[in-house]
């Protein structure tokens, strides 16, 4: 059982912790003992304010469902525009993934120390997403110009925002092992680099995934969750036990996840014996196809590697892959913020924290994936108010404090992969570049905010 935090009124978030906080070391300023020390709570109050301010969804996005329709249908291509460079890399089990690097080096180069923000998008999302520009945007414009001055990269999953499928294995929302890799490369290539991590949607699951089973271990100094949908068994149920859930967001994903396999079907065809490439017909031949059927027949056998996939069912497959129960396992200071009306994600584990590292913020309004609120002009205009906690919370865990207890193991290179020591069967190597990746080409079929 977690304390809670209520401030007087009904816009202004709710916050809940574990009952004992967790103490940091201050980092040394001109003199400061550097035995001082704060918690994560007094952190939270003194630096970022916005979760204790009130929040105010736009007056004509009052609801959890007009806001995330708003992140599905809303033009967002004329506001936090964001250019990357592409580096792909190959796994050592034949998969690929897209790192998106912001800003790209023709527009400016950043110091090797200079801290790293990996974003990890939603269900069939990536790099191009207005919910993952809103935050990397202003953290990645320099201070100079009211920005953090970081660096923003992107691990884009297996086939989505078109990166290669190059194995018969997609992602999922339990699979941590792709995360895990693109994080090995990034601590080598900036070896004194803070590395922060921030995960939308299924993103945000598999970011606590890796964060809890890392424990001690975990090479990212801070973790952001948004949206995180937790209990996938019972937000699985619960979204496809109601009628319009089930016809509009279930089906919506279920299609979203269908189109996105679609585009790759020639290269599923080159592995024609997996048992992704055996889910084809079957797949190709439901119109329209429900979340919980896709992953019944496509996620629990190819979501992941074996073991412990595939697993006897869509439910094995969520009881697995949930969040919710492991959050004690989290090291690391770690921010969730979700939605009380959001229509995908219904259930949040605030009374069953268990980390003294773990906070977890709710609000009254945003729906999934939303936060939006009105600019203050007469244009109707909107802007998302979860950037602004979001980038207090990175500024703060970055540069006010510092972790003594992490123990990250050293990185080696075998044969040209990079790997980690009893780790050997995972590892990654560049096997080129992608080229600058701007706006939203070849995703418009997709439908985007999920």
């Amino acid at each position: 059982m977690g304390s809670y935090l209520s401030l007087s009124g009904s816009h202004i978030p709710k916050i809940f912790w574990a009952t004992t906080p967790a103490y940091v070391p201050l980092k040394q300023r001109n003199g400061q003992d550097p035995a001082e020390k704060t918690s994560l709570r007094a952190l939270l109050q003194s630096h970022c304010p916005s979760l204790f301010q009130k929040f105010r969804p736009a007056w004509w996005l009052s609801s959890g469902h007009l806001q995330t329709g708003y992140a599905v249908v809303g033009d967002f291509s004329k506001v936090d525009k964001v250019v990357y460079d592409r580096t792909l890399l190959e796994l050592k089990d034949g998969g690929t993934l897209g790192l998106d690097f912001t800003p790209p080096a023709s527009e400016r180069v950043l110091d090797d120390e200079t801290p790293i923000i990996v974003a990890l998008h939603g269900l069939t999302g990536g790099s191009h997403e207005s919910y993952v520009r809103a935050i990397l945007a202003p953290a990645v414009t320099p201070v100079a110009e009211g920005g953090l001055g970081y660096r923003g990269v992107v691990m884009n999953f297996r086939g989505c925002a078109g990166v290669p499928l190059s194995s018969p294995q997609l992602y999922s929302a339990g699979h941590t092992d792709d995360v895990r890799q693109a994080i090995m490369y990034l601590t080598y290539k900036y070896p004194k680099a803070p590395i922060l991590g921030v995960g939308f949607s299924l993103g945000a699951n598999v970011l606590t995934r890796y964060i809890a089973e890392e424990g001690d271990a975990c090479r990212l100094i801070s973790g952001c969750a948004l949206g995180c949908p937790w209990n996938l068994s019972k937000n699985g149920h619960l979204l496809h036990d109601h009628w319009l859930q089930r016809h509009v967001y279930s089906k919506g994903m279920g299609s979203n996840l269908k189109r996105l396999t679609s585009k790759h079907l020639k290269s599923i065809a080159k592995f024609p014996d997996s048992p992704l490439a055996q889910t084809i017909p079957e797949l190709l031949s439901r119109n329209p196809i429900l979340l919980v059927e896709f992953d019944s027949l496509v996620t629990r056998v190819a979501g992941g590697s074996s073991p412990p996939f595939p697993f006897p069912t869509a439910d094995a497959y969520y009881v697995w892959a949930s969040t919710h129960h492991i959050l004690q396992d989290i090291h690391i200071p770690f921010l969730a913020i979700n939605s009380e009306d959001d229509p995908i994600v219904q259930e949040v584990p605030t009374d069953a924290i268990g980390s003294k590292w773990v906070t977890i913020a709710t609000t009254t309004g945003g729906g999934h994936l939303g936060w939006f609120e009105a600019t203050g002009s007469f244009s109707g205009e909107v802007k998302r108010w979860v950037r602004k906690p979001v980038l207090e919370w990175m500024k703060a865990t970055t540069e006010q404090i510092t972790l003594d207890h992490i123990e990250s193991k050293p990185l080696v290179v075998i044969d040209g992969w990079i790997t980690e020591p009893g780790k050997e069967h995972l590892g990654c190597r560049v096997i080129g570049e992608g080229g600058r990746v701007e706006g939203v080409e070849g995703q418009e079929s997709l439908l985007a905010g999920l």
